[in-house]
């Protein structure tokens, strides 16, 4: 039976098919090198990923390399491969995968770990590095959760750190010209690419154990490989590639609009964010080059809305002629812009204005936490006047629904910081109502009722901050703390919205985990998981059995903190931000001292050394007198 045969059985079958306008398709004869880009989760998911899109196109651009999309099949679709024997294949042309020459796997979330063994399994490629021979594909993986790979390091051949535009072209036209000389095998593509700036073979380092467990040392296969592998950047963002023309998919995807990277990196150095540190150094697109991407892009696909993509999207310094620049055109095009990501401290009436002119969707913040006192030992940077602020710019343009994102587990919590999650919240709405009387007086309509919604997830102490040394609350304490919280939010004009603690607890431990959680995966995999990330499938019982068979603790990986002094897993890894900074950053928290952001003042993170003259930092840093 093949392929199109099979669609008539299952759902949404627009995620196979591939034929989408905007898709490249090529004559075999002239490559010599063809790449399957693997998104671990569904094609509605993956084609809202912006990197793909990315990736895609710079590999394209190669005349003699070839790259296709593949997303991870649902259930019934692997019921029906399973029992026709039919193996994973590329959208584009509909071969195999492992008929490919480069498998590259993107790693945007820990819980998407087990559909890369599911995948590989449909694919028929051997589940790890060790098990593949001459004729397999190599097999490699890129995005944020590289920055600790050791937990699904088997079943890597190699990892590409930072960011890969350019990356994975210079690994393509290596791989095509071993081929072209003859010099080709496994062991010499990896040990030529193991010499290339920022990529990992992690078969070429051996790792050992102390006797508690901890990491006694790392040793390394071959001398001319580095001791750490460096990740990679793009230093000039306007000159870097971004596509004219995208595909356009077939059914409703996650993020159905225009995705305009804006900058990369970000300046307020949150002391739980694994992103404001290893996306660092900050990089900006000028105006004049997004308005022209996105008036591009526009014309190719006639999307409604664009999305400025960015950590902290108020954080760039030329918003507002980026946003004069995009409603010369965009307003009469009735063409929306979505602002994700706003800070409270950078939310101004001006910036409101600029944006209510075109459709606008529900206003997002992200306080962290519900005191002073928590978002100062965070590093928030953020006042309670500043969030009441920006609500009431929000009600004054208009808006009467408001989410405010927290996390609970921080260190340092105590009760009295969930009891100022709902006092924020309360504050928020008496800020509406103020603003509603006001309103009256001067003869403005009336706005009806107010909706502030809590959005709580618990803390995972990440890889690369200044957390990461920290402990994760134990289950039953965030199970505790959530259920407190939901006894005292008492008012009905507050919706309280929180995260599965159990699908948290797993996630920290593959996030803080090291090598031996390889077995783990393997078993899990053995028993049949996959798509953790779905509500409707992820199994905390069948977690804890899994680790009960392989001999894993979790608790190691997270309600135990971890020395200031040992070696960590992901300490092979770097990121461009010194450990001594984070160890400063660390120290700071526990005297609720704050840092500084960026674009104040220069805290001596590091990150300065990975950029040239292009990067913000670099131009700024002269500036600043440097912190500690």
């Amino acid at each position: 039976m093949n392929v199109g045969q099979l669609l008539k059985s299952v759902s949404k079958p627009g995620r196979y098919t591939g034929g989408e306008w905007g898709q490249t398709v090529k004559n075999k004869a002239d490559v010599r090198c063809r790449v399957a880009f693997c998104f671990p989760d569904t094609y509605e998911i993956g084609m809202s990923n912006l990197g793909i899109r990315l990736l895609y196109g710079a590999l394209n651009r190669e005349p003699d390399v070839w790259c296709e999309r593949c997303f991870a099949p649902w259930t019934d679709m692997e019921a029906q491969m399973r029992r026709h024997s039919i193996p994973l294949w590329a959208l584009e042309s509909g071969d195999p995968i492992s008929q490919f020459d480069i498998v590259a796997f993107t790693l945007g979330y820990e819980l998407a770990y087990s559909n890369v063994l599911y995948m590989l399994d449909l694919a028929k490629i051997p589940l790890t590095s060790a098990a593949r021979g001459e004729d397999a594909p190599i097999v490699i993986g890129g995005g944020c959760c590289t920055y600790n790979p050791e937990p699904i390091a088997d079943f890597f051949d190699l990892f590409s750190i930072g960011e890969g535009e350019e990356a994975l072209v210079e690994l393509s036209r290596l791989y095509i010209e071993m081929k072209e000389r003859g010099t080709y095998t496994r062991e010499a593509f990896l040990h030529a690419a193991a010499r290339l700036d920022g990529f990992y073979v992690p078969s070429f380092y051996t790792v050992s154990y102390n006797e508690d467990g901890t990491i006694r040392g790392v040793a390394k296969k071959y001398e001319d490989i580095p001791d750490r592998i460096t990740k990679r950047i793009v230093q000039d963002l306007d000159t870097a590639y971004f596509p004219k023309e995208t595909f356009m998919p077939y059914i409703d995807t996650v993020q159905d609009r225009i995705m305009l990277e804006v900058y990369r990196g970000c300046p307020r150095g949150c002391r739980f964010c694994q992103a404001g540190m290893v996306y660092r150094p900050i990089r900006e697109k000028s105006p004049e080059v997004l308005a022209a991407q996105a008036k591009c892009l526009y014309e190719a696909t006639g999307y409604e809305e664009i999305s400025l993509s960015s950590l902290s999207i108020s954080d760039y310094t030329r918003l507002p002629a980026l946003t004069e620049e995009l409603l010369a055109w965009t307003d009469d095009a009735r063409v929306s812009l979505a602002l994700p990501s706003l800070r409270a401290d950078t939310f101004t009436k001006e910036l409101m204005e600029r944006i209510s002119s075109v459709r606008t969707s529900t206003l997002t913040f992200a306080p962290e936490a519900g005191t002073q006192r928590l978002r100062d030992v965070i590093n928030k940077n953020v006042t309670e006047e500043e969030i009441l602020n920006a609500c009431r710019v929000a009600f004054e343009a208009g808006k009467n629904q408001v989410k405010l994102y927290f996390m609970i587990g921080h260190p340092t919590e105590v009760n009295e910081d969930l009891d100022g999650i709902f006092a924020l919240s309360e504050h928020v709405i008496h800020e509406f109502y103020v603003n509603k009387r006001h309103d009256k007086q001067i003869g403005k309509p009336n706005k009806g009722g107010v909706q502030v919604t809590l959005s709580v997830a618990a803390f995972v102490p990440k890889p690369h901050t200044a957390f990461q040394w920290e402990k994760q609350d134990a289950l039953s304490t965030t199970l505790e703390k959530q259920r407190y919280l939901r006894e005292i939010i008492t008012d009905r004009k507050v919706r309280y919205n929180y995260h599965d603690a159990q699908v948290g607890r797993i996630e920290c431990v593959f996030a803080r985990g090291d090598r031996r959680l390889c077995a783990a995966l393997l078993e899990a995999h053995r028993r049949g998981v996959h798509f953790d990330a779905w509500e409707e499938f992820f199994s905390y019982e069948t977690w804890l059995e899994v680790f009960d068979a392989v001999g894993v603790d979790p608790d190691f990986y997270t309600t135990r903190g971890f020395g200031l002094d040992e070696i960590l897993p992901w300490d092979i890894i770097d990121c461009g931000v010194d450990k001594e900074f984070l160890r400063r950053e660390r120290a700071k928290a526990y005297e609720t001292k704050t840092t500084r952001n960026c674009m104040e003042a220069c805290a001596g993170c590091g990150a300065d050394k990975l950029g040239g003259e292009q990067t913000w930092c670099n131009r700024v840093l002269c500036k600043h007198k440097k912190e500690g």
